[in-house]
């Protein structure tokens, strides 16, 4: 293989038979991966989810993963969101050309452990090359194809007044990573991203109930962001109890000195479920247990009062709403 991805390798000839045999074919070789133009694939019974997503982050490496090990669980987690156990995903690369080769074998294999861990079978891709300047490094486009459980319905519009709403785990920590690691204000700060695939994670909670009424991944604009867009779509207000909710003290402390709200910086692998109050003990009890959701806690509750708004409880008792999300979320992810 050559250092460098050129354009040669995004022509269709040669260079790109090999760049998809000895990099892409050698880590995601399944039974259902295909050569053809398209995979030829099982039907799964019942309802399927299927979800795209873009991913751009910038710096492409970052503290807990890449951009490869982020395109899958991104993927991955929304479908498990929806109560989808996943099953096939494509991918497609735009490689900005100059890209370093062992930096992409990373960023392969980094998808393909993923995969591996979330039970999803890469079956088909596509590989263009850009010229210099044209792309940051690397674009990756992922959709993946899942299996929705029997008896699982989930919905932004399911909230009911009286559910109890859990967090899988502490929050801001993958908004807080990508800010650093940019190294634009020169603070230093232990922080690694949360980016995981969270299939097991909503495979636990479902041997527990399977009415679950919203499961949401709080990325792009975090928990703030996804508690509005669910008071607004079920139509119910919220109370948050700000004292219950899991920050990392390295994420509040550069979180302090920037002026930032943890609850509006992505994470990427927590997840917001709205859950009848009679099961909420026991979904945080299973969920504490889990790999990726020790920290998981009950941190507010779904009302009849003051529809489409987040009320905040504070530590002494007070309430105060919640600010809406702004335009522009910063620190800008994607």
């Amino acid at each position: 293989m050559d250092e460098y991805i050129t354009l040669a390798h995004g022509s269709g000839g040669r260079k790109t038979s090999e760049l998809i045999g000895n990099m892409f074919k050698k880590y995601f070789a399944n039974e259902f991966l295909t050569a053809d133009d398209a995979a030829v694939l099982p039907a799964p019974a019942g309802k399927i989810a299927m979800s795209t997503d873009g991913f751009i982050v910038s710096p492409f490496e970052f503290p807990g993963g890449n951009v490869g090990k982020l395109s899958i669980c991104g993927t991955v987690n929304d479908l498990a969101c929806m109560g989808a156990k996943p099953l096939y995903l494509t991918c497609a690369f735009v490689i900005e050309e100059g890209f370093p080769t062992a930096k992409l074998e990373a960023i392969v294999r980094a998808m393909a452990d993923t995969a591996k861990e979330a039970g999803i079978r890469i079956v088909a891709g596509d590989t263009k090359v850009a010229g210099k300047g044209q792309v940051d490094g690397i674009f990756i486009t992922t959709t993946g194809v899942g299996q929705i459980l029997e008896g699982v319905e989930t919905s932004g519009a399911n909230a009911k007044p009286g559910d109890k709403i859990i967090v899988t785990g502490d929050i801001g920590r993958h908004g807080t990573t990508i800010l650093l690691a940019r190294d634009e204000y020169g603070i230093e700060a232990n922080v690694t991203s949360d980016c995981a695939p969270l299939w097991g994670t909503v495979e636990s909670m479902l041997g527990v109930t399977k009415e679950l009424h919203v499961i949401r991944d709080a990325t792009r604009g975090g928990v703030g962001t996804v508690l509005y867009e669910i008071a607004e779509e079920s139509h119910v207000g919220i109370c948050l109890d700000r004292s219950a909710v899991p920050v990392q003290d390295a994420v509040s402390g550069v979180c302090g000195m920037l002026g930032l709200e943890p609850l509006y910086l992505a994470c990427e692998g927590r997840l917001v479920v709205f859950a009848p109050a009679e099961t909420a003990e026991e979904l945080v009890r299973v969920l504490r247990e889990g790999k990726y959701s020790g920290e998981a806690a009950v941190i507010g509750e779904v009302t009849d009062e003051m529809q489409g708004r987040v009320r905040v409880r504070t530590a002494i008792g007070s309430e105060t709403l919640l600010p809406p999300p702004g335009g522009e979320l910063l620190p800008r992810i994607c």
